[in-house]
Parts: C-alpha cells; sequence; structure tokens
C-alpha cells in the first residue's frame, strides 16, 4: 500500500493540526472546571487529553493559548490555584459542553450558563459537574510550555468520582458502555463509543504454543 509523506517542517500549524485531529481519534474529551483567584467559576472543554500513567495517576491536557500569548482562563486559573477537575462527557451532556466551549469573557461563568449543576470539590476548590459520568479531582504537577501558542499541564488525580449506576466499587469495574463517553475527531465531528470488541494479548508462552499448533 502507498503513503503520502508529510514533512511537518514543511507544514503551516494549521496543515499540522488538520492532520493529527484527522488520525489521531477519537480523542477523549476533558470538561475541565476551575476556579479562578478572585473565586470565578470556568469551564471549558480540550480534546488534547489523555491519561498518561497510573502510579501515580498523572494527566495531562494540552491548552491552546491567547493569539497574544496569554493563558487562557482554565491555564489562567490551573497556574494560579495549581488545582482543576476533569469531567468525562458523555452523550447527554454534549450540548451543555459545546456552551462551556464558547470563548465567554473571565468573569463569565458558563457552568451557569449552561445550566449545569454542581457539587463542591471535596479535596479542590473546583466545582464538581454532578452531571458528569466521570470526575477526576488534580493537583497541579507541573506545566510543559511547548510553544508561544501552547502549554501542557500535568495533574495528579487526587479524588475520582464515578455515577453509582456504572462502577462496582468492589471489582473496580466501570460499564464502559454506559458511561456513553463522546470522544473527538477531526472537524466538527465527534464520537461515541457504543461499539466495542475484546482482544486479549497472550503471553509470549501462549503465543508461540499457537504458532507451533497452526503450522
Amino acid at each position: 500500500m502507498k503513503s503520502v509523506a508529510f514533512d511537518f517542517a514543511d507544514l503551516t500549524p494549521k496543515d499540522r493540526y488538520k492532520l493529527l485531529i484527522g488520525t489521531v481519534i477519537p480523542r477523549p474529551i476533558a470538561l475541565i472546571t476551575t476556579v479562578s483567584e478572585s473565586g470565578v467559576p470556568n469551564a471549558g472543554s480540550f480534546s488534547f487529553f489523555n491519561i498518561l500513567t497510573h502510579d501515580p495517576a498523572v494527566m495531562a491536557v494540552g491548552i491552546e493559548h491567547k493569539p497574544d500569548g496569554t493563558p487562557k482562563d482554565t491555564a489562567a486559573n490551573i497556574l494560579a490555584t495549581g488545582e482543576f477537575t476533569v469531567h468525562i462527557s458523555d452523550f447527554a451532556l454534549v450540548d451543555q459542553m459545546e456552551i462551556c466551549s464558547v470563548k465567554f469573557p473571565a468573569d463569565v461563568d458558563e457552568l451557569a450558563i449552561a445550566g449545569l449543576e454542581t457539587a463542591p470539590g471535596e479535596t479542590v476548590s473546583c466545582p464538581r459537574i454532578v452531571a458528569a459520568p466521570a470526575a477526576f479531582e488534580c493537583k497541579l504537577m507541573q506545566t510543559v510550555p511547548v510553544s508561544q501558542a501552547r502549554t501542557i499541564v500535568l495533574g495528579e488525580v487526587k479524588r475520582m468520582f464515578v455515577r453509582e449506576t456504572l462502577v462496582d466499587a468492589e471489582k473496580m469495574y466501570v460499564d464502559q458502555i454506559g458511561i456513553d463517553a463522546v470522544g473527538r475527531l477531526g472537524g466538527h465531528l465527534y464520537a461515541r463509543q457504543l461499539d466495542q470488541f475484546e482482544r486479549v494479548t497472550p503471553t509470549a508462552e501462549e503465543f508461540l504454543a499457537t504458532e507451533r499448533q497452526t503450522n
């Protein structure tokens, strides 16, 4: 099969962005709540996001800056307070998640505009969105400035919340179909995580034994 090669050094940031978001799919969405130093709640959604490790549990979020290079509200609040709460967006939250993506002024409470009920944070000062199927209270570990346009934020998960009907707390099993998470694709497209299949990775011994049987 033939491939088309792209040298990223020759591409504009916009073209690199279009190629990356069209191929690295689906990307989980972090609906993040923060609080400013003056106490104003903020919410924003980010698809350059994922969990990096479990010991300790670390989440990474790539946050784009404003055109003049200053941090957006979410990044500014995290830098000021060292706290943020990540929520997983399900299909039922899509409309409200999009409202939280609107570029409102810093003194606007997106949570109130979106009509999202919240509960106080338990290990952080950030409010937790009650309707989210899962939420993770995080403390800032470090920031990685990668350019004038973007900063990567690393946060350690201090407390996790999962909707009661979606988790078996004894087995630590989460109902991944029931969580109905949405992921970001290219352009304005999203996907739901409802089509699943299972593959169990064999041990080296199991693999070699199977190979011998089939040859």
